[in-house]
């Protein structure tokens, strides 16, 4: 059974990629989309996809609210205003790969066909130093990254 499938065999989202292929997909595909999942704090002070490179920008959704990390009960309209084609390639990334993969499910269900999880996110694992960044995810792969 793939990252992407359920129990009973359907696919409850396209899969799990590679931040790597990700980018490769966001650089090959002019509708292909990438919707950061994180939330503000994150974005400020952690960073962000940097895009420009293959001009693009990042879809920013929070799928939770801060303060409280409260599901965010506007993230699929949200989303929909910003991605309209429901049959054009999305990437979902979070932190580490939980929120991202929720995402894929939740606007699969909703009638999107390619959505996927960046698997590792952004910072990836805690590594043996307990750092994120170093270990997996967007970062650590040597993509593109800005902060502010």
């Amino acid at each position: 059974m793939s990252a992407g499938q359920t129990g009973g065999g359907t696919a409850a989202y396209a899969g799990d990629v590679s931040a790597q292929e990700a980018w490769t997909k966001l650089a090959a595909d002019a509708r292909a989309a990438l919707v950061d999942v994180r939330s503000d704090a994150e974005w400020t002070f952690v960073g962000l996809p940097d895009l420009a490179p293959v001009g693009k920008r990042p879809v920013l959704v929070p799928l939770q609210v801060f303060p409280g990390m409260k599901p965010n009960p506007n993230f699929a309209a949200e989303v929909a205003q910003a991605l309209p084609a429901k049959d054009a390639p999305v990437y979902f990334i979070c932190r580490s790969g939980g929120r991202s993969r929720t995402a894929a499910i939740a606007l699969t269900a909703l009638g999107y066909t390619q959505c996927f999880n960046v698997a590792g996110g952004f910072e990836g694992d805690l590594d043996g130093e307990r750092h994120r960044g170093r270990a997996g995810g967007w970062k650590a792969a040597g993509l593109p990254w800005v902060q502010s």
